[in-house]
């Protein structure tokens, strides 16, 4: 039987309603979690350990890195056959793609959660974790990178993001749909993820900011993050990656400041290109220095230049990181 280690990391998924104060709060841990997850020792080992009880809005680029190096610990032991780690929904798509990004494993990492606490009615946290852990020890999962799992839906952490507020079904893959299911207790997949990034370091560059363009925007947030000697941008464009004139100038001058600033759009699905040459269009933004980050939402791309510029400073090889997928 295959031995999977559970890292419990708060969220949702350890909170159940304070009477007081009529809202959901941290309280359980993680064996009092694992307790309501039955017949799961039927399936694997398994070992439990208690990483943060933090709601996912708490969490920092800082701590997914304490994170990453506590999950090669266990991926180092040879006993260890997968690792499924807890984390609130809120931010999960940003911590999960930060370990894809950090880890070079086969051994499969899941990343899981729930949408409703423990004292909600059609509480999902138990069965998401068992079917995560179901994931960890299939064969099929290894060599996929970092994995997110609820509702017996499979994600690939590169893909995947938080799309509704409530509805249980919420993470999904907007491009290019879920990679595959849980079902009766064994995970299937149906193609291979498309990101296989990796960039080594243990060193991250936080200062990184993220801005959205709106109609009519100038550049004033731009220039101030500049003057306050931001280490990088990353600016949800319009489209296929095109700004508001004023705000176009402002980027400009990031770049010549030696700022590394990237594209993505701000559109739920679809990627950035340079098809436009008008001012503030995406060719004249390409032409001007900007790293054009794909169909990668914003969030995710703010996590990869805060590793890229923990690896490197040259925007050369930022700009390889973004736009040839390797570094």
């Amino acid at each position: 039987m295959k031995k999977v280690v559970v890292i419990f990391n708060g969220g949702t998924i350890s909170m159940k309603v304070d009477e007081r104060i009529k809202a959901a709060v941290p309280t359980l841990n993680g064996e009092e979690i694992m307790s309501m997850v039955t017949g799961i020792e039927s399936h694997a080992e398994v070992e439990s350990y208690n990483f943060s009880s933090l709601p996912s809005p708490h969490v920092t680029p800082e701590l997914m890195l304490e994170l990453s190096n506590y999950i090669k610990g266990f991926l180092e032991r040879e006993d260890v056959d997968g690792v499924v780690v807890t984390h609130g929904t809120d931010t999960l798509e940003e911590t999960a793609y930060f370990l894809h990004l950090t880890i070079k494993s086969d051994k499969p990492i899941v990343i899981t959660g729930s949408m409703r606490n423990s004292s909600e009615l059609g509480y999902d946290g138990p069965a998401n974790l068992a079917a995560s852990i179901c994931t960890a020890t299939s064969n099929q999962a290894r060599g996929r990178g970092v994995l997110v799992c609820l509702n017996d839906e499979i994600n690939a952490a590169s893909e995947v993001t938080k799309s509704h507020s409530m509805k249980l079904n919420t993470f999904e893959s907007p491009e290019f749909g879920l990679v595959g299911i849980v079902d009766n207790n064994e995970a299937h997949f149906y193609r291979e993820s498309l990101d296989h990034d990796y960039i080594g370091t243990d060193k991250i560059e936080t200062d990184v900011e993220l801005i959205k363009a709106c109609a009519g925007m100038d550049g004033k947030y731009i220039d101030f993050c500049v003057e306050r000697g931001v280490k990088g941008l990353v600016v949800e464009g319009t489209g296929r990656g095109n700004l508001p004139p004023q705000m176009a100038t402002s980027v400009k001058k990031a770049i010549e400041k030696g700022i590394p600033v990237v594209m993505v759009t701000r559109c739920y699905r679809g990627r950035v290109l340079d098809s436009y040459g008008y001012e503030g269009g995406g060719k004249d933004l390409r032409n001007a220095g900007v790293i054009f980050a794909d169909s990668m939402p914003g969030q995710k791309a703010r996590i990869k230049l805060i590793i890229a510029l923990g690896k490197t400073k040259n925007i050369t090889e930022i700009r390889k990181i973004f736009e040839n997928g390797h570094y």
